[in-house]
């Protein structure tokens, strides 16, 4: 992928805050409505429970955020973190008239360097954020670094389908109407084709879940959606560890 001489840490910067206002819209529009149901699925596989305190990694618009608020509630907590501050900045505004806005905090952060103690959440989640890492892996195990014994590591992300023809449908969907889709409501098309290209370099969800276990985790599965085009990768950080 071309960087066009940035890093990838500053390039991926630069791009979601160009794109943080129209975000959540594409997000949208791009999975047909479906998004809000597998941020619910995401929250329900990190086995989030009222009272837990929870972390969402590269937490962008805090929508998977404050998914994970509504179930842990009053009495839980939900830390945000994520290095866009214009994507922190939509999600104040989304967060703004929420009744669960009190237990979220947004955090600015490299999900890299997690700014958090050993063993600190009962769960964390990530959506839409691991491909965006300059080290993939190193990420997996910072997550697992801030996680309790025995809690779960969830990534939720794009996949790759392998039905025929609804394969080949899917990538030709994604190459083409997905920048121009950005184009035309966002006006950052290479914004959305870098959203194409870093999808196609991503692991697939069989790969992800072994990196997942070659990382620290046990009992790491995946669980497709939508036919694949979306899958959640999750494992277990032992007790022992």
């Amino acid at each position: 992928m071309d960087f066009s001489g940035k890093d990838k840490a500053t390039y991926v910067q630069d791009t979601f805050n160009s794109i943080a206002k129209r975000y959540d819209l594409m997000n949208s529009l791009m999975s047909f409505g479906l998004d809000k149901g597998w941020r619910r699925k995401a929250v329900q596989t990190v086995e989030a429970k009222p009272g837990m305190n929870m972390v969402d990694i590269c937490c962008g618009t805090a929508q998977l955020s404050l998914e994970l608020a509504m179930t842990v509630g009053e009495q839980g907590h939900v830390t945000g973190l994520d290095f866009s501050e214009n994507m922190l900045g939509k999600a104040k505004e989304n967060l703004a008239n929420s009744p669960y806005r009190a237990i979220i905090e947004l955090k600015q952060g490299d999900a890299m360097n997690l700014p958090f103690a050993d063993n600190s959440f009962d769960g964390a989640t990530v959506g839409w954020g691991l491909r965006n890492l300059p080290d993939l892996e190193k990420g997996v195990r910072e997550m697992v670094r801030v996680v309790k014994p025995g809690s779960m590591v969830v990534s939720l992300d794009m996949a790759k389908p392998t039905m025929p023809g609804f394969k080949q449908g899917y990538w030709l969907y994604f190459n083409k109407l997905v920048p121009l889709m950005g184009k035309i409501w966002a006006g950052k098309a290479k914004a959305y084709q870098y959203l194409h290209d870093s999808a196609v370099e991503f692991p697939a969800q069989q790969e992800l879940a072994r990196i997942f276990a070659s990382n620290g985790l046990t009992d790491t599965r995946y669980i497709n959606l939508a036919g694949g085009v979306v899958a959640i990768v999750c494992g277990r950080k032992p007790k022992n560890k």
